[in-house]
């Protein structure tokens, strides 16, 4: 099992006396699949007099207890929003930050994830990253491609119009040289084509620190999610709140477009 789950949350009351995150959670309904936007890292920085540097790096330590967490509760698949199509944006100087965050990510969490038998994988596009970088990620994926526990994906210069985009052109291509025909692209060829391959689709879909939106990740993949949002900046995010969504996501009543007895 992981260890130290809540190192650095903002609880500091004696683990002993009260149940721990994972242990409060309705084991009957886990989501399989949860994708998290990993919003306000600048935010919780800006409200401390921080640098934007110190809110991603307090980010990165919050994703790593989720992590383990995410494992530990039993969920199948993790999917994060780490570096969006549309981040290139920011400031040269935060994006070159955020590349070497990864990096070190990288380099240091990679074997524990291994240890713990979870299988990483890195989702969108990857034709802005440089060779070190590049060579980092295929190495991380090789050595926990045979592993059986949660599956961890990384989202990377991704955007989901821009990945559905590409499964599209991939099947055209494949139609056009008569691989395929255009009547057996149905909707399981075309989440086949999609980045997430293999993954089922997203049962719950958080966001933190506010904002009310999707901003264009998993499109496809969120069609039928639960949505949780929370006020709560992302290094603030803890176990105990992983926990709240799932055990709010374990209360729904999941119709995907039909009816239930009660309605």
């Amino acid at each position: 099992m992981w260890k130290h789950i809540f190192g650095g949350g903002k609880s500091t009351a004696n683990p002993q006396e009260q149940p721990s995150a994972i242990d409060s959670i309705d084991r009957t309904n886990i989501p399989r699949h949860v994708a998290v936007v990993m919003d306000g890292n600048g935010r919780w920085a800006k409200a401390r007099g921080l640098s934007r540097s110190a809110g991603h790096e307090a980010g990165a330590r919050t994703l790593k207890r989720i992590v383990r967490a995410a494992s530990d509760m039993g969920i199948e698949v993790l999917t994060v929003y780490a570096f969006s199509t549309e981040n290139w944006k920011r400031p040269p100087m935060e994006v070159d930050f955020l590349m070497r965050l990864f990096d070190s990510f990288l380099q240091r969490e990679i074997e524990e994830l291994h240890a713990e038998h979870v299988r990483l994988r890195f989702i969108g596009r990857r034709d802005r990253f440089g060779d070190r970088f590049l060579r980092r990620m295929r190495e991380a994926e090789d050595l926990m491609a045979g592993n059986t526990g949660m599956r961890f994906n990384v989202a990377a210069n991704y955007g989901g119009q821009d990945e559905i985009l590409r499964a599209a052109r991939s099947l055209a291509a494949r139609a056009a040289a008569g691989e395929l025909s255009p009547e057996e692209i149905d909707e399981e060829c075309f989440s086949n084509a999609l980045d997430t391959a293999g993954d089922p689709p997203v049962d719950l879909f958080i966001r933190t620190s506010g904002d009310l939106r999707l901003s264009n990740f998993l499109l496809w993949q969120s069609a039928y999610a639960e949505l949780f949002f929370t006020d709560t900046h992302w290094p603030d995010f803890t176990p105990e709140e992983l926990a709240s969504a799932v055990n709010d996501f374990a209360g729904r009543n999941r119709r995907f477009g039909g009816l239930s007895a009660d309605d």
